[in-house]
Formats: C-alpha cells, sequence, structure tokens
C-alpha cells in the first residue's frame, strides 16, 4: 500500500461523475479535489484495514477490491464508485478491503464528511443510503441534525459497547455478606450468580437494602435465598433502546447481557441515562409509569411529534420504525397490565400477539391496529371465555382511544375469532396452507407476521415453528402467495419511466406503501416461509434469504436499500403532511423530489419489479 496524491483535475473528475458527490457544489468539489489523500495498493495489497475502516470514508476510484472478514474471507466485491468504512454496518463482520486488482481509493476523514454533509442535504442523506441503508450507517448523516432525538443514539448503540467490565461473578452458595463484601471492593451495584458457567441469578444493592437490612436477615444465609433468579436478559447485539425498553417494562436497574449462553457483563440505568423529556426514550418510560386510560392517552398523543422529530434527523426508516413500534408495544403492554389489575390474573396461560407492521417493528405513526390472541390448549370457553373477552376488549378499545383504530377488516382480539386456544389456531394455520383460496392467502399475508408483545411467548414460538414445518417447500402453497404478491406491482411505465395514478382524488402520485413497500415485505414474507425462516422484520429476512442461498447477497442488499428508500421518503412525506395540518397518507406527488432522487426511486422501483419476475418465474409451474 502507497499513499499518494491523485492530480485535481483527475480526483474532480471523478468527483463530479459520482452518484453522491456529484451532488456537491463545485467550489466544494474543486476544493476536495485538491485536499483529499489517496491510496494505491497492489492486488493481494490492503487498501484499509483496522482502525482505519472506522476513521475514514473510503471511496474506490479505480480497480476493484472486496471487503474481508477476520478469516481472510470475501464479503462484498467493490468496484469503482463504491463506498465503505465510516458508518459501515450492514450486519457484516468486515475487518479490511483488500485489492483484488490493482487498486485506488480516496480517504475523507471525520472532519471532511460533516464539512460536505454540511454543504448539502443530499448528500447528507445519501452518505447514508449509499453505505447500505442500515440503521448504523444513518448514524453520520443524522448526527449532524440538532434534533436528534437520544432514542437514535440507543438504536444505534449495540448493547455490547455499554458493557464496562468483565463480569463480576459469585456461585449461589456463595453468603449474603461475601456478596456484599465484593460489591463493595469492586464498587458495583451488582452481582451475578453463575452455576457451571451459567447464569443462575442477580443481586443488586436494592436486594440487600430492602431484603436483608430492612428484615433483619443473617448474612451468613446463602445470597441464593434472596437473589432474582432467572432473570430478565438481554442479547450482545441487540440495540441499547431494546434493553431501556426492558427495564421500563419490568421496572428494573440492571440486566445481564449474553452471547448465546455465554455470559458478557451487566448494563445498568445509569448507562442508558441519556434523555430528556421530548424524546422516545422518555416516553417510552413514561408510559409504563401511566395508571388510568386518559394517561395513556396522553402520552401518545405525542407519537406524531415523534416521528416528525425522527424525520427532521433524517432517521432511517429501519431505526424510525423499531422507535415507532416500542412505544406501540409499551402502550399495548402497559394496557394488559392494567386489564389484569382490573378483571384478575388470567385463568389460563396466553400471547397477546401483534401482526402485521407492528409485528415486523415497521409502523409508523399513522396506524391501525392488528392483534390476537393464542391462549393455553387448558383454555374453557364455559369457564374462562368472559375473563379474556373481557381483558381484549378493554385493551383494543384502550388502543382505539389512543390513537390506535379499529382494524377495519376486524382482525383484532377482542373479535372470537382471533382469540383462540392454540390448537385452534394450529387448524386454521393447516387450513390456511393447505387450501390456499383468495381469503386464505389475504389472511396469510397478515397472520404470518406475528410477534408476541406479552404473556407466555412459548405459545406462539411453537405454533410458528409448526407452520413453518408445513410451508418449507410446500411449492404448491408458495406459488399461491408469490402469485398474491404479484398484485401489488411498481409503478413503472412501458420504457420503465415512473407511472403516477391517473384519476380520482390521488391523481399525479404514487402509492408509496402498495406499489412500493407492500411488494419488498411479500417478496421477503415469501422468502421467509420458502426457507422455514422464523424473523418477522422485513429487513432480518432478506437478510436470512441470502444466508440461506434464495436470493444473492447483492439481490438482499438491494431489496433492504429499496426498501429503506421508500420508507423514509413516506416518513418524509408524512412529516411535512403532518407539520401543515394535513392528514398523512401515502401518496406521493413526484414533483416534491429532487431529479436526484426520483432517478433513486425509479431504481428502487425497478429493483423490486426485476426480483418479482425472478420469483414468479421460479414458482409459476405450481400454479397449473
Amino acid at each position: 500500500m502507497e499513499q499518494i496524491q491523485l492530480p485535481p483535475e483527475q480526483l474532480q473528475s471523478h468527483l463530479r461523475s459520482h452518484r453522491v458527490f456529484g451532488q456537491l457544489p463545485p467550489d466544494t468539489q474543486t476544493s476536495l479535489a485538491a485536499s483529499l489523500p489517496a491510496v494505491l495498493a497492489k492486488a493481494g495489497e490492503m487498501l484499509a484495514e483496522g482502525d482505519e475502516m472506522g476513521r475514514f470514508l473510503h471511496w474506490l476510484v479505480a480497480g476493484e477490491a472486496e471487503l474481508v472478514d477476520a478469516d481472510g474471507e470475501t464479503v462484498i466485491t467493490l468496484r469503482p464508485g463504491d463506498l465503505f468504512g465510516y458508518c459501515m454496518g450492514n450486519g457484516l463482520d468486515v475487518v479490511g478491503a483488500r485489492a483484488s486488482i490493482k487498486a485506488t481509493s480516496v480517504r475523507l476523514d471525520l472532519s471532511a464528511v460533516q464539512a460536505i454533509c454540511q454543504e448539502s442535504r443530499a448528500v447528507r442523506y445519501q452518505l447514508a443510503h449509499c453505505l447500505g441503508g442500515e440503521t448504523q450507517q444513518r448514524k453520520a448523516a443524522s448526527s449532524l441534525s440538532p434534533q436528534r432525538d437520544p432514542a437514535l443514539n440507543l438504536m444505534t448503540t449495540p448493547v455490547r459497547s455499554l458493557i464496562k467490565r468483565a463480569p463480576i461473578t459469585l456461585p449461589p452458595s456463595a453468603t449474603i455478606l461475601e456478596a456484599a463484601s465484593l460489591m463493595s471492593e469492586k464498587r458495583v451495584s451488582s452481582v451475578l450468580l453463575v452455576e457451571q458457567d451459567h447464569l443462575f441469578g442477580v443481586i443488586t444493592d436494592r436486594d440487600l437494602r430492602n431484603r436483608v437490612i430492612a428484615a433483619g436477615l443473617d448474612t451468613s444465609r446463602p445470597i441464593a435465598d434472596i437473589a432474582t433468579l432467572a432473570p430478565m436478559t438481554i442479547d450482545v447485539q441487540s440495540p441499547a433502546f431494546d434493553a431501556l425498553l426492558l427495564m421500563a417494562r419490568h421496572n428494573i436497574h440492571h440486566v445481564p447481557v449474553l452471547d448465546g449462553q455465554r455470559i458478557m457483563g451487566m448494563i445498568t440505568a445509569t448507562d442508558l441515562n441519556e434523555q430528556h423529556s421530548t424524546s422516545a426514550v422518555y416516553l417510552a418510560g413514561d408510559i409504563y409509569k401511566q395508571t388510568t386510560l386518559e394517561g395513556l392517552q396522553s402520552a401518545a398523543d405525542k407519537v406524531k411529534r415523534l416521528q416528525q422529530n425522527l424525520a427532521a434527523a433524517e432517521a432511517s426508516a429501519h431505526s424510525s420504525g423499531h422507535i415507532i413500534t416500542a412505544i406501540t408495544d409499551a402502550i399495548t403492554t402497559r394496557l394488559l397490565q392494567l386489564g389484569e389489575a382490573r378483571l384478575g390474573p388470567p385463568p389460563v396461560d396466553y400471547a397477546w400477539v401483534a401482526a402485521g407492521s407492528q409485528a415486523r417493528s415497521e409502523q409508523t405513526a399513522k396506524s391501525d391496529q392488528d392483534n390476537c390472541m393464542v391462549l393455553d390448549d387448558a383454555y374453557d370457553e364455559t369457564l374462562h371465555g368472559e375473563y379474556f373477552k373481557a381483558l381484549s376488549s378493554f385493551v383494543c378499545d384502550g388502543l382505539n382511544a389512543c390513537g390506535y383504530v379499529y382494524c377495519p377488516g376486524e382482525m383484532m382480539a377482542m373479535t372470537d375469532q382471533w382469540r383462540q386456544p392454540r390448537r385452534r389456531w394450529a387448524e386454521y394455520f393447516a387450513r390456511w396452507t393447505g387450501q390456499p383460496d383468495p381469503k386464505s392467502l389475504m389472511l396469510t399475508c397478515v397472520f404470518f407476521d406475528l410477534r408476541t408483545i406479552h404473556g407466555k411467548a412459548e405459545l406462539l414460538d411453537t405454533l410458528r415453528q409448526d407452520v413453518l414445518t408445513r410451508t418449507k417447500g410446500n411449492s404448491i402453497f408458495l406459488a399461491y402467495m408469490v402469485g398474491n404478491a404479484m398484485q401489488h406491482q411498481p409503478p413503472l411505465g412501458m420504457f420503465k419511466g415512473i407511472s403516477t395514478i391517473r384519476s380520482g382524488e390521488h391523481k399525479g402520485t404514487i402509492d408509496l406503501k402498495h406499489t412500493g413497500i407492500v411488494p419488498i415485505v411479500d417478496l421477503a414474507r415469501v422468502y421467509a416461509l420458502a426457507g422455514g425462516d422464523p424473523a418477522v422484520n422485513t429487513h432480518d429476512r432478506l437478510l436470512g434469504a441470502a444466508s440461506g442461498g434464495a436470493i444473492s447477497e447483492q439481490s438482499a442488499r438491494d431489496l433492504r436499500d429499496a426498501l429503506e428508500f421508500l420508507a423514509f421518503l413516506r416518513i418524509q412525506h408524512q412529516a411535512r403532511q403532518t407539520a401543515a395540518g394535513q392528514a398523512p397518507d401515502n401518496f406521493l406527488a413526484p414533483d416534491e423530489l429532487s431529479n436526484f432522487e426520483r432517478t433513486q426511486l425509479k431504481d428502487a422501483f425497478a429493483v423490486v419489479a426485476s426480483l418479482q419476475s425472478v420469483l414468479g418465474q421460479r414458482y409459476q409451474a405450481g400454479r397449473f
């Protein structure tokens, strides 16, 4: 590898023709061309590695390279014009970039990235988008906004980064006095109890105060006597925002962090203390403090403003969807808690299950409710029916009062048909997959996207596994699912131009939801059902499809980027409408976009149309 300086006129030519840097003012391009350092590498040499990947935004201007993992295996092939490095995420374990042939790259440090992002809003967005459209890649652009919500920091911060020390552990047989002494010595507020390398429990300073000192307990007793056994845990790869929601939901201040079964450490509420009164972080915590429906309504009224703040911060659609959905989850859970407090404990186990966009964590502030209940098979209609009817009505009515309007198709837990024991749900899915008529296909599009919000998750998990066993390799059912998915086509005309709605109230617009976002969601659902993948979020399903070989890594990345771009446009459009006092909708006039954005929109639609065609050809025979 050799540090070089490209001739300014040569670099300026590259800048003018680049899909991102070409949006910069000419004076800025001239200044950059005279100052940006470059690297020349021969085949097999590294263009960047180690901390160089995180400290610089790299731009491949000539040759070919490949991003490699810790084992030196190729992850992605790079060609001239591609960007890599700073903010690179995409869920990939990338440690460097290696030249495949003689290659030249240019480096921009953080100050240069910030400077050009301030010069052009289009560049500020496109830097994040061109790097892959994932949560962490939006971080560079959105961090420049003064209206950034702290929840975005927590969405882009993995739990792993909050762990400050190695786990402080004791065996369950240790005494209370030994635990207190260790906590004092290590200056920590908690200790993990570990037995045979597995987490057994957790003890906190609050436990010592309330269960030992206040109760006058003998400190020679085993610490296991006062510990919280089988505590709530979080995966090391989860975003910190999920940890905050877990703490708020269960009123806990310490959460053990696991990597599979391996204990990585502990995070505390103090680690997550960055918040203010208008943020999603504060709102989620505030919801769990409410004791009345009126209080929840007041909290729910802030969701539209929250989405406006996220849009103003140019948060990725992926992050926004998770944050907005987390608020819906919190309101739903709190309603269930209040309902149980009013009606008494449930007579049998149940799972309150979200469907549709809430299940996928892809909600916007404009959402109706889709939900159901999976009851334990011990359920008896005569003995238990009245309780669950009352609970489901309380929650659905409460959601409606909070702005999550009743589902027009009555796909809600308050509808008797969608409040059933697990065995009945198994019968439903067996019928839908075995006899895929139009109604069954419509129902599968809703009820194959499910996620437990509250209650016994195993009821849904075992049901989902049964369903995936039925769908994996079921070519006839999958062919019908593909045919159903083809009903939503991207709005491309004969010559691949964007075709707008020709008449009616929305004449001259495009329906971002039904002709852009829904087709991608449908494709991802088919990939998941065909591969037996339990993932529900569309991004996760596309990653699973690529890792399982259903589509190429590049196709999955193209679809994820298309989804991110379309959903981002939708969020920005709805935020503008809300700010103008209009009801948000999904109908965007192309005139609202720049020429560059219209080109990106056309490219996104073309990606969807192409992969629809491939999937249609793959399963065409199954429909005849």
